[in-house]
């Protein structure tokens, strides 16, 4: 059966492979529940490990203490390095659903792309990008893929980037 990480809980002991689910959280639907379903019905023994808590259904909140924020980004670090070293890290770019006025759509992930992109390029990390349709800056980061990781194919079709996030977190 799979198992599913959500802050604050964490992963301590990986006796199978992460795939990290990364990507938008705010300003867009919930990409990360259908994403999780689809892992889980095509490999039940992987762990999935996803940022969005339970409890945030606001497509934009900005109501974190400044504990709450150190606590997500603590986790989400964590559990993404877990990720690079024994599975997979999935971004699905998702578009923008509802703006936020108090932050840049996908601040956070196109922060995490970046850094994930050059763990990539110098150690290998298993990285899988799906960018939907509708994406802002979408030609730039393809373009930049393209001429820094031609061996990552970009998806467009979120089940197509889970099955590749599937294939790499078992190829270890």
């Amino acid at each position: 059966m799979s198992k599913i990480i959500i802050p604050p809980t964490y992963l301590q002991k990986t006796d199978a492979p992460v795939i990290f689910l990364a990507g938008p959280i705010q300003g867009t639907l919930d990409w990360q529940s259908k994403a999780i379903e689809y892992i889980k019905s095509k490999d039940s023994g992987l762990y999935i490990t996803s940022p969005r808590r339970n409890v945030d259904r606001n497509h934009c909140r900005d109501n974190f203490s400044d504990e709450m924020y150190h606590e997500q980004v603590d986790w989400e670090t964590y559990h993404l390095r877990k990720a690079g070293e024994t599975g997979a890290i999935l971004f699905w770019l998702a578009k923008e659903f509802e703006h936020c006025r108090s932050r840049a759509y996908a601040q956070t992930t196109r922060f995490e792309l970046g850094e994930w992109k050059m763990h990539h390029e110098r150690g290998g990390a298993n990285l899988v990008i799906g960018i939907e349709d509708g994406f802002t800056g979408a030609k730039y980061i393809k373009r930049r893929l393209l001429q820094d990781c031609p061996d990552v194919t970009i998806w467009s079709i979120l089940e197509k980037a889970c099955d590749e996030a599937i294939k790499l977190a078992r190829s270890e």
